[in-house]
């Protein structure tokens, strides 16, 4: 007499082994930890945080460019409505080139900070959940000064701008002389001053 347990796996046939299945393939070891990175910026809302200029290079943590960019929209617009510059058009014309430009550069920078983080590329981070930092400037400050100076003779004792026709390009002709000077004392080894 057979065993029926016997009998029973004499009649199924024997079960042929299954591959496994294959892993999805892995990713790099320098981009596995970066893809949950809570720090990782989204580029798309960084472009649209940037159509208020300076916000979306905000969002990625580049404070001090993004507040430079909302203070040279701005400042473009004060020149355009008080008509403080005689070339208008030119500077109508900066100023849409400035916005698009802010926009394109937040989505860029939301980028590369990504690769960063992922150990792709090499550009320097921001420092994160820092304030902005007005670090001393000796041009900047004049600058600002001698503007504000000039604004304010107009708007509070009534001073002709009239004048500025004549004599804006010293602001440019200053301006070089100013990067050409940085320029000689960056090869010379001095210390320089950053805008990024």
């Amino acid at each position: 007499m057979t065993n029926p347990a016997e009998e029973f796996s004499a009649q199924t046939p024997a079960a042929t082994a299954q591959p496994a299945p294959t892993p999805p393939p892995a990713l790099p070891p320098a981009l596995a930890p970066a893809i949950n990175d809570p720090r990782r910026k989204k580029p798309f809302l960084a472009s649209v945080l940037s159509l208020m200029p300076g916000l979306g290079q905000v969002y990625v943590g580049y404070y001090k460019r993004g507040f430079i960019n909302a203070i040279t929209v701005a400042l473009l617009i004060t020149f355009i409505t008080l008509q403080i510059i005689p070339l208008i058009p030119l500077a109508g014309i900066f100023l849409a080139f400035f916005w698009l430009y802010n926009i394109v550069d937040a989505g860029r920078r939301a980028s590369l900070y990504n690769q960063a983080l992922a150990g792709g590329t090499e550009i320097e981070l921001p420092d994160d959940f820092k304030t902005p930092s007005f670090g001393g400037s000796i041009a900047g400050g004049a600058i600002l000064i001698v503007i504000g100076l000039v604004v304010l003779s107009h708007t509070a004792f009534g001073a002709s701008l009239e004048w500025l026709e004549s004599w804006w390009p010293l602001a440019v002709i200053g301006f070089g002389g100013y990067l050409v000077f940085k320029a000689m004392q960056e090869k010379s080894g001095g210390d320089t001053e950053s805008f990024d």
